[in-house]
């Protein structure tokens, strides 16, 4: 396994990163166990998770999946950087109490205690807001991040799902309060399907000094070579991947894509991984393996190197937007 820095900060992690949104909803305990201890064995030591995962009436669910790995000693808390988020309603049944969900400072004391408890440790490496609370000020939320990092609670707080001007907001209200170190990653959508976050929110991590840490890298499933499964009578293409194949033009887009590996005998879910390791800014996408053959696909692509050649070819088949802002201006 290869290893870098989490953006400016001298933390060491993985440059992949387990998801475990899958631990629960559609791999069950033992087998999540088995994934988290084949992961460790290969040397990934950064694992992502959500206080909402687990979903519905089962919220809280994966966090807890995790706690009792932890529990099973062996070091293996000690030998992970654990990162959850905060945002989401809590509620099974979807209708928050008031304060019981976003930023605000009471919700945020509230939901990192309760992380906690089903985590099983008393501390969490990094803490992430899951999506922008537009009704609490970063003063608000920075105070309530210092206390849990003087309380020990929390190492570091990490973004998800910000807009460039969210990140550049957070970071110069943090860096006038003074003795706090601001956001340190953003975990984002990324992949060669979704090249948006190119135009603002990769170069704003990078100004800033934060480690981008793209979610969804093969974009549903789509740049998982799912036309060639199709084709082999294998798992058909649901959710994401089924409404873009639906699309004559996407679907012509993703054989290109498919063809275009083929004819340089690389996987392509293996390829798309390796792509986004060659990226600016990026520590590493999260793969949410929901079997021990799909982990064992993703490690290989940390060793995969992508020609100058192919790396040309995927940008003729999956165009970024270019450079902001003459991507949208002279």
């Amino acid at each position: 396994m290869k290893y870098t820095q989490l953006g400016r900060t001298g933390l060491k992690v993985s440059r992949l990163v387990l998801g475990t949104m899958n631990f629960g909803p559609q791999t069950d305990e033992a087998d999540s166990h088995a994934i988290m201890d084949a992961a460790l064995d290969a040397g990934i030591n950064f694992v992502d998770t959500a206080n909402v995962y687990g979903w519905g009436e089962n919220k809280g669910r994966t966090e807890s999946i995790i706690g009792n790995w932890f529990a099973k000693g062996g070091e293996r808390r000690d030998k992970v950087v654990l990162a959850t988020k905060v945002y989401g309603n809590m509620g099974a049944d979807g209708a928050a109490w008031p304060n019981h969900d976003k930023l605000s400072a009471v919700n945020i004391r509230r939901a990192v205690d309760a992380s906690l408890k089903r985590l099983r440790t008393d501390y969490i490496d990094l803490y992430q807001f899951h999506h922008v609370d537009r009704n609490t000020p970063f003063e608000e939320i920075w105070q309530a991040i210092d206390v849990l990092v003087q309380q020990g609670k929390i190492v570091y707080a990490g973004s998800s799902n910000f807009p460039g001007y969210k990140v550049a907001q957070a970071n110069e209200i943090a860096a006038r309060r003074g003795g706090t170190i601001g956001l340190v990653s953003e975990q984002c959508l990324y992949n060669l399907a979704e090249r948006r976050a190119e135009m603002e929110v990769i170069p704003a991590a990078q100004e800033y000094g934060l480690g981008v840490i793209p979610w969804s890298p093969l974009h549903g499933g789509l740049l998982g070579g799912v036309i060639k499964k199709e084709v082999q009578g294998g798992r058909r293409a649901s959710g994401r991947a089924a409404d873009a194949l639906a699309d004559p033009t996407a679907r012509a887009q993703i054989q290109s894509y498919e063809d275009l590996l083929d004819k340089h005998g690389l996987e392509p879910g293996e390829a798309a991984l390796a792509w986004l390791l060659t990226r600016p800014g990026v520590t590493g996408p999260i793969v949410g393996p929901r079997t021990a053959e799909q982990l064992e696909s993703a490690i290989r692509a940390v060793e995969l190197e992508l020609s100058e050649e192919l790396l040309t070819g995927l940008d003729e088949v999956f165009p970024g937007p270019g450079p902001s802002p003459e991507a949208f201006a002279w």
